[in-house]
């Protein structure tokens, strides 16, 4: 099972609800109010959320985040960070935002990124327990579309980039070399290795999802080869890997750009000739796995720079299909959008859009992809059951400037800048940074983690903007 199905909710036990916050008295207080009905767990920085993830039995469905955490409190950059490496974790994770630093800016760019909701600090007990009960019913109504597998003709668009898409996927379904997909976050790349596990001859046969991201080096060698009894330290007995449990059918490493280097050679010769050894064995065991990779990474650019071998990226890259954003799919964006509008209104009535709101939406350049348009719905959805939504409301759900009436509507920067100089703690030199920092990551989504083509963009060189990277602690896993 993927760690995607694996987040669905249980009728049976507690929703395991993941609690980000370095402040133990709002800690304390929340997991009082929310332990009765969920599973909570809690940790203060990114870097706990990655430890308690990676040893977790149960997956987090929800997820209540503070974009101010360790080390830069005073910014939300380590937020925004969180609810991006979550996502790469577990696409269907509904993730909350509940953080004092509720700027307009902050808020549109958290739903940007993927966030389904946010809640300024103090927040009302009874209002936090609405919310998050509505994102448990998303999650219901989810799961029947999770659950079914999609094949080429069930993907959404007749833009000419979806019809070449689709043909794609019927012409490498039924090959047994290994598909390279790529594309933006949010874009759906799981969705299409489904898609052409579907349309394959493994069809009835296993399909297995492994991210990348969310495991050490160590224990990705054990979840990929599994390990003998008594290999390590705690190894009490033996495990199966996910070579081993695909069988037949189909594994997909998603985030392929993140595999660490160490392990590449061993995952080369799986795809050389089908061998791989558990940890702590010395007979070889052979995988039939058909293997897809996934990164939103340029990989041409990793190799470049030694951190991906190129005899490996020329191995999974024998074929490969590219998953066009939504800005380079026409009228795609109207179609999904009442897709999921049918998906989310249930027993109530749907909401509907203006002509206006219509053309906006096709003129927005959705950063977020398909995921940030799902979740714009939810929102329109949960706001405006039953009434129509002008393009004055949808702008207000879009991260960018908008025009209404023919008249530019931008932020009051003067008037948002007094407030945060009023709020405690506040420091121009953490500001700076924080926007910096910003169009920054805005350059590397855009270029696809591409330095050379990101520096174009911010009219600086390679250099410049390597140097700022460093000084930034900003990775480049967009």
């Amino acid at each position: 099972m993927s760690r995607t199905e694996s987040a669905s909710p249980s009728v049976t036990t507690r929703t395991a609800l993941l609690l980000v916050d370095d402040d133990p008295l709002i800690v304390d207080s929340l997991r009082f109010v929310l332990e009765e009905a969920y599973a909570v767990q809690t940790a203060g920085t990114r870097a706990e959320v990655k430890s308690l993830l990676r040893r977790t039995a149960q997956m987090p469905a929800l997820a209540l985040v503070d974009l101010g955490l360790p080390p830069t409190p005073h910014t939300p950059a380590e937020g925004f960070a969180l609810i991006e490496e979550l996502l790469a974790f577990n696409p269907s994770m509904k993730i909350l935002v509940l953080s004092g630093q509720s700027n307009r800016s902050n808020i549109q760019h958290a739903l940007t990124l993927g966030a389904v909701d946010f809640i300024p600090k103090p927040c009302d007990a009874l209002l936090l327990k609405s919310r998050l009960s509505h994102q448990l019913m998303m999650l219901e109504a989810e799961r029947p579309a999770i659950e079914e597998a999609p094949s080429a003709d069930t993907l959404v668009g007749r833009s000419s980039a979806m019809q070449t898409l689709r043909a794609l996927i019927r012409q490498f379904a039924r090959t047994p070399f290994p598909v390279l997909i790529e594309g933006e976050s949010g874009s759906g790349k799981e969705l299409i290795a489904r898609a052409l596990h579907t349309e394959s001859e493994r069809a009835e046969k296993p399909f297995l999802a492994v991210n990348c991201a969310a495991f050490t080096s160590e224990l990705l060698e054990s979840q990929l080869f599994g390990h003998a009894k008594g290999a390590f330290t705690g190894a009490d007995s033996g495990k199966t890997g996910f070579f081993e449990q695909a069988g037949a059918g189909t594994l997909l490493l998603d985030e392929i750009g993140e595999f660490p280097l160490p392990l590449q050679a061993k995952l080369l010769r799986v795809l050389e000739n089908g061998e791989y050894y558990r940890i702590g064995e010395t007979e070889p065991r052979a995988s039939k796995a058909r293997v897809l990779a996934a990164t939103n990474r340029d990989l041409r650019e990793e190799v470049r720079v030694g951190r991906f071998r190129q005899d490996l990226f020329h191995r999974l890259s024998v074929l490969s299909v590219r998953v066009p954003p939504l800005r380079e799919r026409d009228d795609d964006c109207l179609l999904l959008l009442e897709g999921f509008r049918r998906l989310y209104s249930g027993h109530s009535a749907a909401f509907t859009l203006s002509a206006d709101a219509e053309e906006q939406l096709r003129k927005y350049s959705f950063p977020g992809n398909v995921r940030e348009l799902r979740n714009i719905v939810i929102r329109l959805g949960a706001k405006y059951a039953g009434r129509a939504v002008g393009a004055r409301e949808l702008a207000a759900e879009l991260e960018t400037d908008t025009v209404v009436d023919g008249r530019e509507e931008r932020a009051d920067l003067g008037t948002l800048a007094e407030q945060e100089m009023r709020a405690h703690g506040f420091s121009l030199e953490a500001a700076l940074a924080d926007w910096e920092r910003r169009y920054i990551n805005a350059a590397l989504r855009v270029a696809g983690g591409n330095l050379s083509k990101a520096a174009r963009m911010l009219g600086m060189n390679r250099t410049t903007l390597y140097s700022r990277l460093q000084r930034l602690s900003i990775h480049i896993c967009e």
